[in-house]
């Protein structure tokens, strides 16, 4: 079991993400939709993965990825553009392509996990 910091501006999507995970066995550790917030819980809050959504209405996501790699904390995008609309420093970076199902989410997730282990 993850916990898991997920960020996602729209909030059905947001709401299906976290009921996937949960349904899954994982535990949402916060759910935020705007990176003012996100950036404060990046810091302070304590997780073992990330979902970001790319683009959130008020900016990129890229300075919660930053926040999350200075952290050493592994994450993953998940954006309806697919890796074309990732930053160039990040697309190494696991990509969910939106929509997405659980086994799709359950691979990242694990995908996440391990090379938390490796890090």
């Amino acid at each position: 079991m993850a916990a898991i910091f997920l960020v996602e501006d729209e909030v059905l999507i947001r709401m299906m993400i976290a009921d996937m995970a949960t349904d899954l066995g994982h535990r949402i550790a916060a759910e935020i939709g705007d990176v003012k917030g996100a950036l404060k819980h990046a810091a302070q809050t304590s997780f073992d993965v990330a979902i970001l959504d790319v683009q959130l209405l008020d900016g990129s996501s890229e300075p919660i990825a930053d926040l999350l790699t200075a952290r050493n904390i592994p994450f993953a995008f998940a954006s309806g553009y697919g890796s074309g609309g990732l930053p160039e420093r990040f697309k190494d970076r696991p990509i969910l392509r939106k929509p997405f199902e659980a086994a799709e989410l359950q691979r990242c997730i694990e995908e996440l996990l391990s090379s938390q282990k490796t890090d």
